[in-house]
């Protein structure tokens, strides 16, 4: 039944130490995938106001686009705002009213820290409560990820459409039908370590991350010798990582981030750049144990553990770079979404 007044919606961002890669098909299939991330107070957010027509608005604040339609109107996906019209397209009830969309997120777009994916979990999330659907974490998770993958045909992992669902520190594996979700206990104590050794750092450039995925898994299918190192190694590292945080063992940590980043490489040449080699170097030359680029690679934000007594050099160092460094949070919240009256 559909609800009645605003609904609105947010759904965090993340972090991803190790394992990417592994969630893109056909990896998980053949192999099976492994993931850890961690959620943060990063967040997409999406508002549904209801109309009395039967129209539909769509309007992203990121994008400075609006496109509108009627409730009864076929698909046309002709590249502007694709992605929320084909959430609305698939969840949309043909016997009700329209209603106006309001799209947004706290991170530019393309910034490896899975924006888009997030975005559609909230979508789904938020049309979910206005027509009061009941579906399951796993259900919306798996539908986002069919809106994005299959039905955009968009190419990438799944690992994001989870980690916003659900939040928090998370193993994740991937097979080829089953993805299982293995929230972590992770000690108050080291969450708020990681809060005061890791930092955050935009580069200043944005990426089409399709096109580095196509590349890596086209050098998975040839079976090249340096892409199936890396893909089978961050698998392991994804496991040691896990082990290493929930064992309190921050510095190791640290050290297998750096290693996670040497894997990542092997995977395609386009996972990095000079600019990005040049501020991994500098972070490391500074005191970072270790550090990588937070998405499928090429541009977004790279984060880096570094010991406490370095972490303020190393902010110097990519300061003086010209990057920009933020400061961040994890959050346990996955999606989420609340009424309100305007």
């Amino acid at each position: 039944m559909q609800g009645r007044g605003v609904v609105r919606a947010k759904a965090p961002l993340r972090l991803s130490f190790a394992g990417g890669g592994t969630d893109v098909p056909p990896f998980p299939a053949l192999e099976g995938g492994a993931v850890l991330s961690a959620t943060i107070t990063r967040y997409t957010f999406a508002s549904l106001r209801p109309r009395a027509d039967r129209q539909v608005s769509v309007t992203s604040l990121d994008f400075d686009r609006e496109v509108q339609f009627g409730v009864d109107d076929p698909l046309n996906l002709d590249g502007d705002l694709d992605l929320p019209k084909a959430a609305v397209h698939r969840m949309i009830d043909r016997d009700a009213a329209g209603f106006d969309l309001f799209l947004t997120s706290n991170v530019p777009p393309g910034s490896g820290l899975g924006s888009s994916s997030s975005m559609m979990v909230a979508l789904v999330g938020l049309l979910q409560e206005h027509y009061g659907l009941t579906l399951t974490d796993y259900e919306i998770a798996g539908m986002a990820a069919a809106l994005e993958r299959e039905d955009l045909g968009i190419r990438g992992g799944l690992q994001d459409f989870y980690a916003a669902t659900f939040g928090g520190f998370n193993y994740i594996e991937f097979e080829a039908d089953r993805v299982v979700v293995n929230p972590l206990r992770i000690s108050p104590d080291t969450v708020n370590e990681l809060e005061a050794t890791m930092l955050l750092v935009y580069t200043g450039r944005t990426r089409m991350s399709d096109h580095i995925i196509s590349d890596q898994t086209q050098r998975y299918v040839a079976q090249e010798p340096d892409s199936l190192i890396g893909l089978r190694l961050q698998r392991e590292l994804a496991l040691s990582m896990k082990d290493a945080l929930l064992r309190q063992e921050h510095d190791l940590f640290g050290s297998l981030l750096h290693e996670a980043w040497v894997a990542k490489r092997l995977m395609s040449p386009r996972i990095s750049t000079p600019e990005i080699d040049e501020a991994y170097d500098e972070a490391r030359k500074a005191g970072a144990l270790g550090g990588k680029v937070t998405g499928a690679g090429g541009g977004g934000f790279m984060v880096f553990y570094c010991p406490f007594d370095k972490r303020h050099l190393v902010a110097e160092r990519m300061t003086a770079l010209g990057l920009v460094v933020t400061e961040f949070a994890f959050t346990a919240k996955g999606l989420t979404t609340w009424r309100t009256g305007g």
